[in-house]
């Protein structure tokens, strides 16, 4: 039952495993507005230069960044968004990042440490859908919120911690356990506790996941004062710093933060080739 207004938003969207030829409700009135393309996404990409920031400048972006997230912290809601009705807590600038990234990729398994509300869930896997490719495993210990969480075929729901060794395992067979259309990619984000010595271990079990070119994302790096929070004590900022002093394999593509303003700074960790 969950699923009647996602199947109601993608109907029209969706024929087999591509993009219809029509979409009914974009004009006034109801009428329908051809796609350009029948295939499941383009070929587009962003370039991948962005302007250097003058000192000024990045003041200014801290500065917004900072309060942006102050907002929320008193009672706001700039994070607090609806997905289809399902709550998470994101940045929308943030969420259009994970859209390019799932389209450039193809990924067969997005990996999504910390489930909370399933609104990010759902949205990842309304991406996939649309695309006609790849699933989401979500794992989180608080198994409370189930009830509420949104149903979806391309969903699975995890109960655990996300460093257990036996979710690690099971995790670590899913992704294994790839069909013959597989594109060979796993997107991980991590989005559970945000202590700098579980996102350390997150990032030791889960990296070995992420193919050369993929993705690892740890989200909340902007905590502890990068630029905001500076109260919260190390967290995924001193992780990253942690983990890419005992690896090469992987650099921050600061490319992925051009909106300037992210929840995941020097977060979009991308493994090199």
């Amino acid at each position: 039952m969950e699923l009647r207004g996602v199947k109601r938003a993608l109907r029209r969207l969706v024929l087999g495993k591509k993009l219809g030829a029509y979409v009914e409700g974009l004009a006034p009135g109801g009428a329908l507005a051809a796609v350009a393309s029948t295939e499941p996404g383009g070929g587009f990409r962003v370039d991948a230069t962005e302007p250097v920031f003058s000192p000024d400048e990045r003041r200014l972006v801290d500065g917004f960044a900072d309060l942006y997230y102050r907002r929320w912290q008193q009672g706001g809601h700039t994070i607090t968004l609806s997905w289809l009705g399902y709550q998470t807590l994101k940045c929308p600038l943030d969420l259009w990042i994970y859209q390019e990234l799932i389209t450039e990729l193809r990924p067969d398994w997005i990996v999504e440490c910390g489930t909370r509300f399933g609104g990010s869930a759902l949205y990842l896997a309304c991406l996939c859908e649309l695309l006609g490719h790849g699933q989401v495993v979500t794992i989180d210990t608080d198994q409370s919120l189930q009830p509420i969480r949104p149903v979806h075929p391309r969903i699975r729901y995890l109960a655990g911690s996300s460093t257990d060794p036996s979710i690690v395992a099971r995790v670590t067979a899913l992704v294994a356990d790839r069909p013959a259309s597989a594109s060979g990619q796993t997107l991980v984000i991590l989005d559970s506790a945000h202590d700098r010595d579980h996102v350390l271990a997150e990032l030791r079990a889960y990296s070995p996941l992420v193919p050369p070119g993929g993705y690892l994302v740890v989200e909340d790096s902007n905590v502890n004062g990068h630029p905001t929070n500076p109260g919260h004590g190390p967290g995924p900022w001193e992780a990253i710093d942690a983990f890419l002093a005992e690896t090469d394999r992987f650099a921050p593509d600061r490319t992925r933060e051009r909106f300037l303003l992210t929840m995941n700074p020097r977060g979009y960790l991308r493994r090199k080739t």
